[in-house]
């Protein structure tokens, strides 16, 4: 296998779409500083990952707890394998057994993702909520609460170990591996979740279908536009990006880039600078390519 790695990093916008811990009444957004004084939210990469194994229906794989009272754990079951289970195929595990000794059985994610960070700063938007429509059914005071707010573009990083998928070996040293076909296939299913991603919360669907995407499959396992991605006033910035993908010669033969139209208003130089396909034909090429390293 010459190409080993792939990755993509996403464009996507949503609004509100991943809250931490609150205060009162008061519902608060994940969020972090830059030294720009700005604030910024972002979807976390747990997040992510939750979202994409429920649309894939790879939410089964069999868990139990290990230890008693505040020190219980629940991790994978020790019984679980790479080839029953694409979600410890991808995204790893960590498992242990009552009275083993040497520590807890790990794999390491074949697939890794980035928190989705926002490309537009936050400006402290608030939304002031109430339950009045069912308080007036009964004649009582209706409670009120506060939630940060914020609509914005998002960028996260998709990377892939395409070398490692379907591959395993246990403690014994016994090597576990499905057909290249199964690898194939399940490497296609994430891509197409990725391609159609959205995320449930608080009553609400938020699509986080991407409006750009950048990537491909390459030689080397780098994450090559991960922090890449930098929107002003809307205004994509083109020619960070080209200087991302002329790093060497495997990011500058292998990279595509996707759009969907009327996203950003530099629109014509993002498609003449940058070659633009549509999103589906994006996935499109970039799944046969990752098919092919394992024919």
């Amino acid at each position: 296998m010459n190409k080993k790695g792939l990755t993509i990093s996403v464009v996507f916008e949503a609004q509100s779409a991943n809250y931490g811990e609150g205060m009162g009444n008061i519902s608060s957004l994940k969020q972090l500083s830059r030294g720009d004084g700005n604030s910024y939210t972002y979807i976390s990469r747990q997040t992510l990952r939750y979202s994409l194994i429920k649309q894939l229906s790879w939410d089964n794989t069999p868990v139990k707890a290990e230890g008693s009272g505040e020190k219980t754990v629940v991790q994978f079951s020790p019984e679980a394998s790479i080839t029953d289970y694409p979600e410890i195929d991808l995204f790893g595990y960590m498992k242990t057994s009552k009275g083993k000794t040497g520590g807890a059985t790990t794999r390491n994610a074949v697939v890794r993702l980035s928190h989705a960070i926002s490309l537009e700063s936050y400006k402290a938007d608030m939304e002031f909520l109430n339950n009045m429509g069912l308080s007036k059914r009964i004649g009582v005071n209706n409670s009120l609460a506060q939630s940060e707010n914020h609509k914005s573009y998002y960028a996260y990083t998709v990377t892939i170990d395409l070398d490692r998928v379907g591959i395993d070996t246990d403690e014994k040293g016994n090597v576990e591996e499905i057909p290249n076909g199964e690898k194939a296939k399940r490497v296609m299913e994430l891509l197409n979740a990725i391609k159609l991603l959205y995320r449930d919360i608080r009553g609400r669907r938020e699509n986080l279908n991407p409006v750009f995407v950048i990537g491909g499959v390459y030689a080397r396992k780098n994450p090559y536009f991960e922090g890449k991605i930098r929107l002003k006033k809307n205004y994509l910035n083109v020619d960070m990006l080209k200087e991302a993908i002329n790093i060497d010669n495997d990011a500058r033969e292998n990279t595509m880039t996707g759009y969907l139209t009327g996203t950003f208003s530099n629109e014509n130089e993002i498609r003449e600078k940058l070659n633009a396909l549509t999103i589906d034909e994006f996935f499109t090429k970039l799944i046969k390519e990752a098919e092919s390293c394992y024919e």
